[in-house]
């Protein structure tokens, strides 16, 4: 009985790829801190613990959605077939109950928080969960899926203040176009199957060779956003040690991904990402707290 509990278990935690929580998540923080850290706030657990608890539910419904929506196309896609529901880990109908019971956590987390966030968490539940279903008509897709992520640190800043400034935006553009751009990387392995099934993306409307360019130019954009941060709000040292690794791991990425060779798409995507998220985090925490 255990050994299937604990099997369950671990085919939802693959089903929403709970590993890569690593990429908005330290994101999320960041924004709470920034309004701890820029504000009258003072920190209080049980709110960051209601931030992190938005985050994992908001995730985990966007990420089963996905899989939900696209079951039939990843079951004929042969790097994909292995997912839980073409494979049969994880049923259909057990999926959706799943979305539909973390949408009502997210929602339900948000009325705890203030009113301005519960009245919001219908509008980024329908970024996070639309985005799934944006590559059947828009190249666009990569962004949407940017603009979703990017939701992460404004949000924690709102969920602290209950008001829109500008310092946590800045964050959030750089998230938007951070995400994008790896996305589009990503989106390269998949570029013949989507083209034969008539899918939309980055690489399918602009090739490899495009599709590298357009993602150098946003991923300098969100490197921007990222060093525009740091003078607008006088951060010291610290984040600027933060910055450059953030920007230097953004740079290594782009060299490890070629047109005609994608064999180390994994690790540009998942490795180095996860890594710049965290470490930048990490600077950026000690920079607003260790004079």
């Amino acid at each position: 009985m255990a050994s299937t509990t604990n099997n369950t278990i671990t085919n939802y935690l693959s089903l929403v790829k709970f590993s890569h929580t690593i990429f908005a998540l330290p994101f999320a923080i960041i924004g709470y801190f920034l309004a701890i850290h820029f504000t009258d706030a003072t920190f209080s657990l049980p709110l960051f613990a209601l931030v992190i608890l938005c985050m994992v539910f908001a995730r985990s419904a966007a990420m089963a959605f996905n899989r939900y929506i696209d079951r039939k196309i990843d079951e004929q896609n042969e790097r994909t077939a292995i997912r839980e529901i073409p494979a049969g880990a994880v049923k259909p109908q057990s999926a959706l109950i799943f979305v539909i019971v973390n949408c009502i956590l997210f929602i339900s987390t948000t009325y705890f928080i203030n009113s301005l966030c519960f009245f919001l968490s219908p509008v980024a539940l329908a970024v996070v969960l639309g985005y799934s279903l944006t590559k059947r008509f828009t190249a666009l897709c990569h962004v949407i899926l940017g603009l979703g992520l990017s939701l992460a640190p404004i949000g924690a800043y709102l969920a602290v203040t209950g008001k829109f400034d500008w310092l946590p935006l800045f964050f959030s553009f750089a998230v938007l176009f951070w995400v994008s751009g790896f996305d589009i990387i990503y989106a390269l392995q998949d570029e013949e199957f989507d083209k034969s099934k008539k899918l939309k993306s980055i690489p399918v409307w602009l090739g490899k060779k495009g599709a590298l360019m357009l993602s150098t130019v946003f991923h300098i954009i969100s490197a921007s956003f990222v060093i525009y941060a740091g003078f607008y709000a006088h951060f010291n040292v610290w984040y600027w040690i933060g910055t450059l690794v953030f920007c230097g791991l953004l740079f290594y990425q782009h060299t490890l991904v070629k047109p005609n060779d994608l064999s180390k798409v994994n690790v540009a995507f998942f490795t180095t990402n996860g890594i710049a998220s965290v470490v930048f985090a990490v600077f950026v925490l000690i920079g607003l707290f260790v004079k």
